[in-house]
């Protein structure tokens, strides 16, 4: 190929990788000023932000088009500046399900945990507030399970682990945004801070029930395969980031710290070599992935444990005491009922 081809097509390659940056640099900014600027000043900023980006894109035609650029600059580098000033906090009025946090120490095998919570549920916004302390025997670890709860369409799901013990009981982590009290979660808005992080532990028939019956969301249950050692090393990866942000509170972030991406930190904290996958992103796909990884219940095509890990029927048709609504959703479950002790009636 003629050298001077070459070049252009570097050129021009140069050119559209800075117009794609301009162009994502200016939507930034706009969602930077739309929520958090104050209310009264969110219209007029946005407005002049537009103009100055409309500028600056002509600036090579304008007179005085190198001052449009550095205005421009500027403005870009004080709406970085505000992103990385601002602060997260536990001192705010937060919603009563992410009203406490998690507290946890480990003594040998003995884990005791502080603020479990364990609502009751009759619809999303009539409960009964209980929190409890709890303690279990790491050495009765004896299962792991996969919940994914879509909310929005078939790529987008919650993602949540299950941890099952020789008694019966279950403990749930859940990576969430920290409701305020006027608050109501955007992926919009969680790329620009908006919210703190929290890690919730909970009783599955709070946190999956209300999913799946008063949030009125399809949920699905994956039985992992995954061996004691690994179980345990990921439960006490969730009690450890528990911990973090319970001392050092945190941003939740739409892409890079979410419910998905701690449950991929904490895999490869078992497998260092595990691959980033779009699945990661798109978590309604995240079942797939982790059983092409083999991290599934053995000896199931993908259709098979997506078909009978649905639970969310059975899940609505419950209706017996709290303590069996876990070997309830199970029912079918490809390896759900191995370690559980209990049938419902």
């Amino acid at each position: 190929m003629d050298g001077r081809v070459v070049k252009r097509l570097i050129k021009g390659v140069g050119i559209g990788a800075l117009a794609l940056l301009a162009c994502l640099t200016a939507l930034w900014g706009a969602g930077m000023i739309w929520f958090n600027a104050p209310v009264g000043w969110r219209w007029p900023l946005m407005v002049g932000w537009g103009l100055l980006v409309t500028a600056a894109g002509m600036s090579r035609r304008l007179r005085g088009g190198r001052r449009v650029r550095i205005v421009a600059t500027v403005a870009v580098l004080g709406l970085f500046g505000w992103f990385h000033a601002m602060s997260p906090s536990h001192d705010r009025a937060w919603a009563d399900d992410v009203g406490r946090l998690l507290e946890a120490q480990v003594d040998g095998d003995r884990l005791q945990l502080r603020n479990v919570r364990n609502f009751d549920w009759r619809n999303d916004g009539d409960y009964t507030v209980h929190w409890e302390d709890r303690t279990y025997d790491l050495d009765e670890l004896v299962s792991g399970d996969l919940v994914l709860s879509y909310w929005m369409g078939p790529a987008i799901a919650h993602t949540l682990v299950s941890f099952g013990f020789a008694d019966g009981r279950h403990l749930v982590f859940s990576l969430e945004i920290r409701k305020e009290r006027h608050e109501s979660f955007s992926a919009l808005a969680g790329l620009f801070r908006q919210y703190e992080a929290v890690l919730v532990a909970a009783d599955e028939n709070d946190i999956v029930r209300v999913r799946a019956n008063a949030r009125g969301e399809d949920v699905h249950l994956y039985r992992l395969s995954l061996p004691s050692a690994e179980l345990r090393t990921m439960l006490l990866g969730y009690v450890r980031e528990a911990e973090q942000i319970r001392t050092r509170p945190r941003f939740y972030h739409t892409l890079t710290s979410n419910c998905t991406s701690i449950v991929f930190d904490l895999a490869r904290k078992i497998e260092p070599g595990l691959p980033f996958d779009y699945r990661l992103l798109l978590s309604g796909y995240l079942a797939r992935y982790v059983q092409e990884r083999g991290g599934l219940a053995e000896g199931h095509d993908y259709a098979e444990l997506e078909q009978k890990g649905d639970i969310t029927a059975r899940s609505r048709a419950f209706t017996g005491p709290p303590g069996d609504y876990s070997a309830w959703i199970r029912t079918g479950v490809p390896g759900g009922d191995v370690y559980l002790k209990h049938d419902h009636p």
